[in-house]
């Protein structure tokens, strides 16, 4: 009798590094066969990067996996998963390839191993077109938590772009299933905080211009409420080549946290950055959800593992996030569920996303 594959398009919806993801990691945490075609198809450089075959790779060794076809360039893989063992390992872009992206696709699978991990992540802390590592920290690691376990996350270096060279330990124990999660209120703002940078040979004022730029965008809409950006210049052995940028958090009273960041870019002026970061902040929390659109597709794997159901209140949802459940769906087989609400303050709509979790249990523990 012919195994079952899942024959995964990577062209559709989001059409990009996404799909490879939620797909690599499902596969390894249900045992299931995938062949993922067309990879990468929407963006401008089809196919493969170094930081997406640095996380395929390290996922197959995670479970003693077979791949066939990945190479940077490639548009096609097949992975076979084995077991999801414990230990030691290690993914290194050689690039400024997102260290926060293979935390995505690495994170999951741990959970569910025989023993406890570590994972050394290279590449880049502070990247275009990814979380940065302190949106890991800061926003994804205590939402994330909430569904029933804790990691230890230790920034050892940061690194930025062209060259990457940051380096980031996590330390994960397994656990014998995910605990569904509610998040429906959002409850009120209790504090804006954040943290403008400048590391290598750039000059400290571009982290004040950036930081009272952001001020001054936040407090233009919320007067009452405490606004502290720090300012800091990046000790040199602890960050490698030249970078900047910003990330404002918002804390609310039922343990909601929101984000918006920019990095600084050539011919780009600070303060212009420091704005960029605080309207993205700012348009997240306008329509009353308990997530905002970048931490709204990260939860999704999370969902539909749980032992229960889960529901989180977020704003238009992402096609980010509607890729995540269309792949979480097929492979898991949970089912999502999407229902619109309006938000009496602003008007807005909001979103209740609700999963019936498939209640995956570690077969180790």
């Amino acid at each position: 009798m012919a195994e079952n594959v899942f024959e995964i398009d990577g062209a559709i919806m989001e059409g990009g590094g996404q799909i490879l993801r939620v797909s690599t990691a499902l596969s390894c945490l249900l045992g299931a066969k995938i062949k993922i075609h067309n990879i990468r198809a929407g963006r401008s450089t089809p196919g493969l990067r170094p930081q997406h075959l640095s996380g395929l790779e390290m996922v197959c060794d995670l479970c003693d996996g077979h791949l066939e076809g990945a190479n940077v360039g490639s548009t096609e893989i097949s992975f076979s998963p084995g077991k999801i063992k414990g230990g030691n390992h290690v993914a290194d872009t050689k690039t400024a390839g997102s260290v926060c992206l293979l935390m995505q696709v690495s994170t999951p699978c741990v959970l569910f191993a025989a023993s406890p991990s570590e994972l050394v992540l290279r590449g880049g802390t502070n990247a275009e077109m990814a979380p940065q590592i302190d949106y890991t920290l800061h926003v994804f690691k205590p939402i994330i938590e909430k569904f029933g376990f804790q990691f230890n996350c230790d920034l050892k270096m940061r690194g930025y772009y062209p060259k990457g060279g940051g380096e980031v330990r996590v330390n994960m124990s397994p656990i014998k299933q995910l605990t569904p999660i509610n998040m429906t209120e959002r409850g009120t703002i209790t504090k804006i905080h954040g943290r403008a940078f400048v590391a290598g040979v750039l000059p400290f004022k571009l982290a004040n211009e950036m930081a009272a730029a952001a001020v001054r965008c936040i407090r233009k809409e919320m007067r009452d409420i405490y606004v502290n950006i720090q300012s800091v210049q990046e000790p040199k052995n602890k960050a490698f080549g030249n970078g900047n940028g910003i990330i404002v958090f918002a804390e609310t009273s039922t343990g909601c946290i929101f984000a918006g960041s920019a990095l600084g870019k050539r011919g780009v002026a600070a303060d212009r950055v420091g704005i960029e970061a605080a309207e993205m902040l700012m348009k997240n929390l306008r329509h009353g959800g308990c997530v905002d659109q970048y931490l709204q597709d990260q939860v999704i794997i999370f969902m539909a593992l749980a032992n229960g159901v889960s529901r989180v209140r977020s704003g238009p949802l992402t096609l980010h996030t509607q890729t995540a459940m269309h792949f979480a769906e097929m492979l898991t087989k949970a089912k999502f569920t999407v229902k619109k609400t309006d938000n009496q303050e602003s008007g807005l709509e909001s979103y209740i996303i609700e999963c019936e979790g498939i209640g995956m249990t570690n077969p180790n523990l």
